[in-house]
């Protein structure tokens, strides 16, 4: 009975510092997004575009208010996600105009599949700043995500310039929010799912993920408890 004690503790105390891991790994992403969103309020204060940096500034309350009330530990339907990632392209909208350019290819089964919360914005974000943000013409997103052969499929393409990075090539020259991703990533699935860079059809950068219909972590926690 002491030993089975003792083992219940230890598994406990894992799952505590498993869901302090996640937390700790999303709130990461939350000051790297509004570190860029305000410099693009005060540039339009200073520029004098009121109107655009108020609608900003409502738009960037809406998406703080949506990050801070999802738990980082418990996981959403790709169709909040999507809802998620829709006010952060908003404000993104808001900044560059016709200059981003934004394409959804979702399947309806693909929306009802649980993923981490956030897991799209710091992706998407990436090509922002990659694939529109240095490019005075703008660039072109597109986010896929399908059911196949019992995974989740997601793709973000991009126009942009491209980068090459696996799960197992983390000193890849990428910013934290790709970073942050894999090791979400590795905290919910382990070794079971796949992230891979490569080239896309719009000549910029093709972030691809593989994840279990289930989260396999799920069932070691509900054993453990």
């Amino acid at each position: 009975a002491e030993k089975r004690e003792a083992q219940l503790k230890r598994s406990r105390a894992e799952s505590i510092a498993h869901e302090a891991q996640l937390k700790m790994l999303r709130y990461q992403l939350n000051p790297h997004f509004l570190f860029n969103t305000l410099n693009a309020i005060a540039s339009l204060v200073e520029g004098r575009h009121s109107a655009n940096a108020n609608t900003m500034i409502v738009q960037l309350s809406n998406f703080l208010r949506y990050s801070l009330e999802n738990d980082p530990v418990q996981p959403v339907t790709l169709e909040e996600e999507l809802d998620a990632l829709r006010l952060y392209l908003n404000i993104e909208q808001t900044r560059f105009g016709e200059r981003l350019k934004l394409q959804f290819d979702i399947d309806r089964a693909a929306e009802e599949v649980n993923v981490p919360s956030l897991l799209l914005q710091p992706l998407v974000e990436n090509s922002i700043k990659y694939a529109i943000a240095p490019m005075e013409e703008g660039g072109e997103i597109t986010i896929l995500a399908k059911v196949k052969d019992e995974n989740l499929v997601v793709e973000v393409c991009d126009s942009g310039p491209g980068v090459h990075m696996t799960k197992n090539d983390k000193s890849a020259g990428v910013g934290i929010g790709l970073k942050n991703t894999i090791d979400r990533l590795d905290t919910f699935y382990g070794d079971n799912y796949v992230f891979q860079l490569g080239n896309s059809d719009l000549g910029g950068l093709k972030i691809y993920i593989r994840l279990p219909l289930k989260r396999p972590l799920q069932e070691d926690r509900v054993s453990a408890d």
